[in-house]
């Protein structure tokens, strides 16, 4: 069964120099649904941090994924043109953002932000990582909506059309993304937030994410497109894969840290 992508204009509203686009939405909207959420389950956890420092962390969170996201699109996926021309890494108005990249630039502004602040590193990792699945399965959304990284040729009996590429029958990468790296990551980490209720097993729900999201980006990316000006490295993996190596190893080392304490 072959399904049509739908045609939808991934510009929301034009206000003369500015466009409002599905990709931004989701940004928008994943960061403040995020942050309110963060405050409940720091309420169901004791209310270890304040709100006001919660809302203060807001701006921290935009500021790495921003600049995490941009810097990571271009050093790992267009790296030629960042070393003929290093101020492209500039040019957000070109497109391009690293989901490793922003994770990256969150990591950083989560250490700087709990050393500031006085508050434990690992914990606000935590309520980040639960909240995280959240962005991902909006921004996976808009990347449908866009046309953008999708999946091989399939003869597979459900499958999607894009007829802006071509007539060819393929995986919708996208959607698969949003549904294991959202939907389902977001419902293995609520589930044991809520068991672990009474534990100060900070860090644990951390590695849980960095591990889950490497195990579901890795196998999907056989499903998805490589990079046209990338292809494979070293004629194995693709880029995504690759970087999804280190999440997997401290996603475990955060695992079996809190299992030998605990």
């Amino acid at each position: 069964m072959n399904f049509i992508q739908p045609s939808i204009d991934p510009v929301i509203l034009s206000l003369g120099i500015i466009d409002i686009r599905w990709y931004s939405l989701a940004y928008i909207i994943g960061i403040l649904f995020g942050v309110s959420l963060i405050k409940k389950l720091n309420q169901f956890k004791g209310n270890l941090i304040s709100n006001t420092v919660i809302d203060s962390f807001l701006i921290w969170a935009v500021i790495g994924i921003i600049i995490g996201g941009r810097a990571g699109y271009v050093l790992f996926y267009q790296t030629k043109l960042f070393l003929n021309n290093p101020f492209y890494i500039f040019e957000i108005w070109n497109g391009g953002m690293s989901f490793h990249g922003g994770l990256l630039g969150v990591i950083i502004s989560i250490y700087f932000f709990s050393s500031f602040k006085k508050i434990s590193f690992l914990y606000l990792s935590d309520l980040v990582s639960v909240v995280a699945p959240i962005g991902l399965f909006l921004g996976r959304i808009a990347n449908f909506i866009n046309t953008e990284l999708i999946g091989r040729p399939t003869d597979f009996y459900i499958s999607v059309i894009y007829p802006s590429i071509d007539n060819i029958p393929r995986h919708p990468s996208q959607l698969y993304e949003a549904f294991f790296e959202g939907l389902i990551l977001f419902i293995i980490l609520i589930s044991y937030f809520i068991i672990s209720k009474q534990k100060k097993n900070f860090g644990m729900l951390s590695g849980i994410f960095l591990l889950n999201y490497g195990i579901f980006r890795f196998f999907i990316e056989y499903l998805r497109e490589p990079d046209s000006h990338l292809g494979y490295i070293l004629n194995i993996i693709t880029m995504g894969q690759l970087l999804c190596l280190p999440l997997l190893f401290f996603g475990l080392l955060l695992i079996y840290y809190n299992a030998k304490k605990n």
